[in-house]
């Protein structure tokens, strides 16, 4: 029997990380709409929210360019369709992203799950194949970011949250004192029978009596619940830049961060523009934003609705913007917007709401995207109001101002 033996080509996906593929594809999986011609999507707003294997295909092409794995010379000749092997080798990648549960992949024929999540539905799935990123993908790219923020920061060491408060636990802490009923029996026993010794003399048995138990104290850990309110209005991808896309980096990386670090917080989302909603994290990665206003006074409102119901010791309400608010709620259900400058309406009613906040101990702490002088003099009265912090950062800056306040807030907001 002949053995033939051929020349080994290596092939450009041998030895590929599908970690850092989808680390290096998290621009194209989190795209938030700023890549779209408004003035060609007409009213098919739907489209923006699309999800094609063939759009899929070509970033990944991209991908291996900007790694060096494939020649542009190559990724051009692809494009042309003169290399039909590679579309072989990116079917079987994409397969095995599929197989390992990075993506899930949608038949033509069978219609998708809902998407509406307030900021554009694509309905049903047609026109080819569709893909859609599993709860493995978006708790890695929040996990990522994570690690990202953290880079940029240096040195940061995150705990549980402490208090200014202090209680009787296990872990020692302060100068311990008398046993009070209720109190974790986590005694000193130094102090104890030096107690007991004052009282009875230095002899054997030494008896105890209540008055002499003494217990340790520790810091006195809180559990907050958080609403992190994003803006998904229009405005968020308009003046030539993207501040959705780093907006919803951070809110995954922020809820990774709690999951991980701080298992008793609970953290909500909710979306706000013309109306307001609630989302999973689960459907964050696939948001865009939309033609929209912004109706803060209703995110506001569903914030206090859903912190109402929570039982933490510590509420706070977590604002991303970069608009004025435009538009409210009336009784009626009916929207009202007015774009231009603040509306005297819009804002009262806005800032009646800050102030019910405020009523119940529900600081508001907002991010603020833009510097012009009416908005920034209208942040500084919700904050003031509110009783919260204001940060007038950048999209580039933003994860590292919210996280890190994120961690050094908690000694502020005991109530």
């Amino acid at each position: 029997m002949r053995t033939i033996y051929s020349k080994y080509v290596p092939s450009p996906l041998d030895g590929l990380d599908l970690g850092d593929l989808m680390d290096s594809l998290s621009d194209f999986l989190l795209q938030s709409g700023f890549q779209y011609d408004w003035s060609e999507l007409g009213s098919d707003f739907g489209a923006m929210g699309s999800r094609s294997i063939d759009a899929l295909r070509e970033a990944v092409m991209e991908t291996l360019v900007e790694m060096g794995r494939v020649s542009p010379e190559l990724f051009e000749d692809w494009r042309s369709g003169e290399v039909p092997e590679m579309d072989r080798l990116l079917d079987e990648l994409i397969q095995r992203l599929a197989e390992q549960g990075w993506i899930q992949r949608r038949d033509p024929d069978v219609p998708g799950p809902s998407q509406d999540d307030g900021v554009g539905s694509t309905g049903e799935v047609t026109g080819g194949a569709r893909f859609e990123l599993t709860d493995k993908s978006v708790d890695f790219l929040g996990f990522r970011a994570l690690r990202q923020i953290l880079g940029a920061l240096g040195k940061s060491s995150f705990g549980r949250h402490e208090t200014a408060e202090l209680a009787t636990g296990v872990e020692a802490f302060e100068a311990s004192r008398p046993y009070e009923f209720g109190d974790t029996l986590n005694l000193d026993i130094t102090a104890t029978f030096l107690n007991a010794i004052a009282r009875e003399g230095l002899k054997l048995p030494l008896h105890l009596e209540r008055e002499d138990l003494e217990v340790r104290q520790a810091r006195y850990e809180s559990s907050c619940s958080t609403v992190l309110m994003l803006d998904t209005s229009h405005s968020m991808i308009l003046y030539g830049e993207d501040r959705f896309t780093p907006a919803k980096r951070v809110a995954l990386a922020l809820a990774h961060l709690i999951r991980t670090q701080y298992p008793g917080d609970s953290l909500k989302l909710i979306l706000f523009h013309d109306s307001a909603e609630e989302i999973p994290f689960g459907k964050l990665a696939r948001v865009s934003v939309g033609p929209y206003h912004t109706n803060t006074r209703e995110g506001l409102r569903l914030a206090r609705r859903l912190l109402r119901g929570d039982r933490k010791d510590m509420k706070q309400i977590i604002m991303i913007t970069d608009g004025k608010p435009s538009a409210i709620t009336l009784p009626d259900g009916r929207i009202y917007k007015n774009p231009m400058g603040l509306d005297p309406m819009i804002l009262e009613e806005t800032l009646r709401e800050v102030a019910l906040c405020r009523k119940s101990g529900i600081p508001i702490h907002t991010f603020m995207l833009a510097d012009d002088p009416h908005l920034v003099q209208f942040v500084r009265q919700v904050t003031e109001m509110a009783r919260g912090k204001a940060y007038f950062t950048s999209a580039n800056t933003l994860g590292e101002y919210l996280l890190m306040d994120y961690v050094r807030r908690r000694t502020e907001t005991v109530h």
